[in-house]
């Protein structure tokens, strides 16, 4: 038990360090992109900090594995460079006790990254995606200025407020030119002229586009040059703020629909998500199995000896496992759970590591012994020559 904690205590404090430094690495280029978006203003500043908290989970499922990994290479490579780990298996613990000690760990990783798979990440990603439609339906009044002309974000129209509720929730003497707005496809020359009284904001729960609503006003369209201008006065006009993009379902749609509903689902995609989301906590018990071998190191060899050879495999086995996941979302591969047949060709590489050092001891216990048996036999024919 007292050997146990040690390696536990090793094991997750190597665990830790490499986890934290991965995690600030993710976290930061993520913060960059927001941190650029919000300078552009497509995202307010209030929400960064918030919708780092709701990506979190999904930093972490990606993290957490490969930190575990690189703490069993670190945690034990330095148990076999300072001879602890020989004076180990010179008192009687054998490999396979060492590998049944790391997977008590590895049990307890693998659960949390499950619960972060298949909970907390697909919930952050969606609270996410709901904070920044929020920021979004606000944000173009939020940064308003009267008197001063403002571009859409899509660029087709240019609006104008000579000034603001106390609230900011109505524009009041609302100009509004548009640019191509006859309905027709690439008709830039076509130009309407809104003006209304006041105007106020909302977004379409469905599907997120945002509309300015005009209040008691008068439309004028038509092209430049030309008398065939035609004039409408309105009591109420909503324009489209942004145009609509027909697509199929977002990869984000996806990632943040719940683990049940992607059980019920039969797209391809939404299975593919779905096996995705187990395969994960799988992938912290191979790699487990993986890197006890794979931390093996002699004293002349140095601790990082293995480093690089054992991350790239890492790198190989996730890759694999998100190629096949990309092929079955593009419809290359028709079964969803081909997935799972990644997993496989990495486990026996693990176990041949592993059964292949206990066969190169056993070949050298056999010899050993065999010598040992012979050696007392030829001493005793040289003391019979002796007696002759």
């Amino acid at each position: 038990m007292i050997i146990f904690r040690y390696l536990c205590r090793e094991l997750l404090a190597a665990t830790l360090a490499v986890s934290t430094v991965l995690l600030l690495m993710v976290m930061s280029g993520r913060f960059v992109k927001y941190l650029a978006e919000a300078a552009a203003g497509d995202m307010s500043t209030n929400i960064l900090f918030m919708l780092m908290g709701f990506r979190l989970p999904g930093f972490l499922e990606l993290v957490l594995p490969l930190g575990f990994f690189v703490g069993i290479l670190l945690a034990y490579g330095r148990l076999y460079i300072e001879s602890e780990m020989i004076v180990l298996h010179s008192c009687g613990f054998s490999e396979r006790r060492l590998l049944g000690y790391t997977m008590i760990p590895a049990l307890a990783m693998a659960t949390l990254v499950a619960a972060m798979s298949l909970y907390l990440t697909p919930a952050g990603i969606k609270h996410g995606s709901e904070l920044i439609t929020v920021d979004k339906s606000g944000n173009e009044f939020d940064h308003l200025i009267p008197k001063k002309f403002f571009t859409t974000s899509g660029g087709s129209a240019v609006y104008y407020a000579e000034s603001l509720s106390k609230d900011r929730s109505t524009m009041y003497n609302v100009f509004l030119a548009e640019q191509g707005a006859s309905g027709k496809v690439d008709d830039i020359a076509h130009q309407t002229v809104t003006v209304a009284n006041e105007g106020v904001q909302k977004i379409d729960p469905e599907t997120g586009l945002r509309y300015l609503v005009l209040r008691d006003g008068y439309r004028y369209s038509g092209a430049p040059g030309q008398r065939d201008y035609r004039q409408m006065a309105f009591s109420s006009y909503e324009v489209l703020l942004e145009v609509p993009q027909l697509r199929t379902k977002s990869e984000e749609q996806i990632q943040s629909t719940s683990t049940i509903d992607l059980w019920r689902s039969d797209d391809k995609r939404e299975r593919a998500n779905l096996h995705w989301r187990f395969s994960l906590p799988v992938l912290v018990l191979v790699i487990a199995v993986l890197a006890v071998p794979l931390s093996r190191v002699s004293p002349r060899q140095g601790r990082y000896a293995k480093m690089i050879p054992a991350v790239l495999l890492y790198i190989i086995y996730l890759v694999s496992l998100q190629s096949v996941r990309g092929a079955i979302e593009d419809g290359k591969i028709t079964n969803p759970a081909s997935i799972w047949w990644v997993h496989p060709p990495f486990l026996i590489l693990a176990l041949l590591l592993l059964g292949g050092r206990n066969w190169l001891q056993t070949l050298s216990t056999r010899s050993t012994n065999s010598g040992a048996t012979a050696l007392p036999a030829s001493a005793a024919d040289t003391e019979n020559s002796t007696h002759d």
